[in-house]
């Protein structure tokens, strides 16, 4: 028997394997832009709530008083990503959104001391310069074909460093070591910006057409929220400019 191959079968295999690239493709970009909308109205509420609570009068009071109530605020944000991804499983989607929007929140009424501590305008300045960093960081991560996997374990070996270090400088109150601490911060957010950024575009063919693609996103949008506002704190410690 001769051999051979019909080209219609050859065709019909190609333009099914196009289709279903097209379809990743297309739900990976839908995956990704929930991930940015969800981090950027996360940020959003945060700043419009921390904003308010300043405004209002009522963080001057809590926040540099006495009381349990400040230390409330100032944990509560660390409760919610507790519960979120302890719960991931047990949640459902629309729970581990009430649970983002609650963590904005909480992230909110914490960083309210900031309005009181530095000008308006070295905070928007702050913010732009943080953003642009962020774009351009998470662009690399998306686009790069470098595998950031083995950067990622060193940064998040430096956001222990980090703490234990930042919990040292409670008992030094040393001014420098705090500038060195937050020049440090900077760029490990900053590397773990692109390390998310591709981690999370990564996930997205694991989770791809079950139940998890809604939840991946939000718990993506987390991350990268994280790494957004640490390093915009990290950074005003240089550019903000004290009342």
């Amino acid at each position: 028997m001769a051999n051979w191959s019909d080209p219609r079968t050859a065709d019909a295999a190609t333009i099914s394997v196009g289709e279903r690239s097209a379809a990743y493709d297309a739900g990976l970009r839908s995956y990704m832009l929930s991930v940015y909308n969800y981090m950027t109205s996360g940020v959003l509420l945060t700043g419009i709530v921390a904003l308010l609570f300043a405004s209002s009068g009522a963080a001057q009071d809590i926040m540099f008083g006495p009381g349990l109530l400040k230390w409330v605020i100032v944990f509560s944000p660390l409760a919610f990503i507790l519960v979120m991804n302890f719960g991931l499983n047990r949640m459902t989607t629309f729970g581990l959104q009430m649970s983002f929007w609650g963590f904005a929140t909480a992230m909110g009424l914490s960083m309210s001391t900031i309005f009181l501590v530095y000008t308006g305008t070295s905070i928007a300045q702050t913010f732009f310069a943080t953003s642009a960093a962020f774009a351009g960081l998470s662009l690399f991560g998306y686009t790069t074909k470098r595998n950031l996997s083995g950067l990622g374990s060193f940064l998040v070996m430096g956001v222990v460093g980090l703490l234990v270090a930042s919990l040292l400088n409670l008992w030094l109150q040393s001014g420098p070591f705090q500038m060195a601490i937050s020049a440090i911060g900077v760029l490990i957010f900053a590397g773990l910006t692109a390390y998310d950024t591709q981690r999370i575009k990564s996930m997205y063919g694991y989770v791809a057409g079950s139940d998890m693609v809604g939840k991946t996103a939000i718990m993506g949008a987390l991350s990268l929220y994280l790494d957004f506002v640490n390093m915009f704190q990290f950074l005003l410690s240089f550019m903000g400019q004290r009342d």
